[in-house]
């Protein structure tokens, strides 16, 4: 997950305000609407960025459980999204000048509630639980946020038509599969409940950022954003002591090398490959990453990590897809 997604998006999402449907559970996702399909079809670019949010957004589930392997799980999220901030701020700075990241008050305060939620909530979440769940499993959970989004803007006055409602069901039979105490093997149902809580609070971040006074320009409010995520994330990393028993020497080049990862790419590289496709592709096009990270976040943890692909797994994580796709379907 990602800022940022989440959806963010990476990775859902990190940003103002969200389009409506699958979209707002992306890592690190801008939240631009996006414009018709340029006339003539579409070009190799869009083809491009799109595999690159595939694939890039799909992986950080990978880099996330090599990471928390060696190092504490709250302070490598503040590390990655400070970086992030950093570089994604200095960038603006370069190209527009200081004046790119003035913000109001209540955009800024807007900004680091969505960030909170979305990174430290959301993402933070997903995190921690991977020191216990394997990266294919907490992805697949994960694919569930557009239906929580879809609970919660119903919740919020949002009418939601039949079609969507029984995409909803389908997903959430799928979770209770993936959940179900005994058919993910060795899983503590622990693990699994931070990754539902997870998928939870990231659909409400991404509700709340249609609804708050944010910054106009998406890339400014994902620098905010991601401040307040490493903010978030380093206050929660010292209330568990974990900078007390951090030693950085004890680090594996893995989980090194996976921070990096995390932060050029999963936060730097697909977000703004995400922003783009939002301005030049269509909505339901972009909107398949939603059921595409899962399948090759499955697929990257089999081959790297050896984790089990139990009939459970692959069925519950089907169910969870297909019922992610009824509601992309439904909702465009």
């Amino acid at each position: 997950m990602s800022a940022t997604s989440p959806q963010s998006p990476a990775d859902a999402d990190p940003d103002c305000p969200p389009p409506a449907g699958p979209v707002d559970a992306v890592p690190d996702a801008p939240s631009v609407r996006a414009k018709p399909a340029p006339a003539g079809g579409l070009g190799a670019a869009v083809w491009a960025a799109l595999g690159i949010v595939y694939v890039v957004w799909g992986s950080t589930y990978l880099a996330i459980r090599v990471v928390v392997e060696t190092m504490p799980p709250l302070l490598s999220g503040a590390l990655r999204f400070g970086a992030a901030a950093l570089l994604l701020g200095a960038g603006l700075t370069v190209r527009h000048g200081w004046g790119a990241l003035r913000v109001t008050r209540r955009q800024l305060g807007s900004a680091f509630l969505v960030g909170v939620l979305l990174l430290v909530g959301g993402n933070g979440l997903v995190v921690l639980a991977e020191r216990t769940v394997p990266s294919g499993l907490a992805a697949l959970m994960v694919a569930s946020v557009p239906l929580w989004v879809v609970l919660l803007r119903r919740a919020f006055g949002t009418r939601t038509g039949g079609a969507t409602l029984a995409g909803v069901l389908v997903g959430l039979v799928g979770l209770l599969v993936l959940t179900a105490p005994g058919l993910t093997g060795e899983v503590g149902l622990s693990g699994l409940l931070l990754v539902v809580a997870a998928a939870v609070v990231w659909a409400l971040g991404s509700v709340l950022a249609g609804r708050l006074p944010m910054p106009a320009d998406p890339f400014v409010a994902s620098v905010y954003e991601m401040l307040a995520g490493a903010v978030g994330a380093l206050v929660l990393s010292v209330a568990r002591g974990e900078p007390g028993d951090f030693d950085p020497g004890a680090v594996s080049a893995g989980s090194w090398t996976g921070l990096v990862y995390l932060v050029l790419f999963g936060s730097i590289v697909a977000f703004t490959s995400y922003a783009w496709l939002l301005q030049r592709a269509p909505l339901p096009l972009v909107a398949t990453y939603a059921y595409v990270n899962p399948v090759v976040a499955v697929f990257l943890g089999w081959i790297f990590l050896s984790e089990a692909l139990t009939w459970p797994i692959l069925l519950g994580g089907a169910i969870v897809v297909g019922g992610v796709f009824l509601v992309a379907r439904s909702e465009h």
